[in-house]
């Protein structure tokens, strides 16, 4: 049963993050063109652990291009996992912290700050989130998107300072 929870648990966080926000639509003008200014996010925080998640363009469970925002408070990360489709990442404040592999070390996360892009490549296990100060990151993926965690019966977060 508790391997079933745990696949209860991720299977319920795929789906928060990947219901599309109602900002991009609200945005879209007859022509097609989105325009979202800073502070215009709908802001959602599916994990109760105080990351927030903003939808910013398409669904990511569905084909097709997906863009999300997402603010990461300091001191937590996520634990490995990994996405069926490559992720674009871009830092656009703050410093988020990145690892790779199966085994979670915050204390060997490496530094991204503000401007620094990364890519998740499909399948490749990685941990990322903050340590002494919060970030706020843009995700741009082509769905259908997913987090599948390698040890899906434990916490999906997990604290660094």
């Amino acid at each position: 049963m508790r391997n079933d929870r745990g696949v209860v648990a991720a299977l319920g966080l795929a789906v928060v993050l990947l219901l599309p926000g109602a900002t991009a639509r609200a945005a879209t003008d007859e022509m097609g063109f989105v325009r979202i200014q800073q502070g215009e996010e709908v802001w959602k925080n599916p994990f109760g652990v105080g990351v927030e998640v903003a939808t910013l363009y398409g669904d990511p469970s569905k084909p097709g291009i997906y863009v999300l925002r997402i603010k990461w408070p300091p001191g937590i990360m996520s634990k490995p996992h990994k996405h069926p489709e490559d992720r674009h990442v871009v830092v656009l404040s703050g410093a988020w912290y990145t690892g790779t592999g199966d085994v979670f070390e915050p204390a060997k996360a490496i530094p991204m700050r503000t401007g620094g892009y990364m890519v998740h490549p499909a399948g490749a296990v990685h941990w990322d989130g903050t340590r002494e100060e919060g970030a706020v990151i843009q995700i741009t993926g082509y769905g259908p998107s997913g987090n599948n965690f390698v040890k899906p019966d434990e916490p999906q977060f997990g604290k660094t300072n």
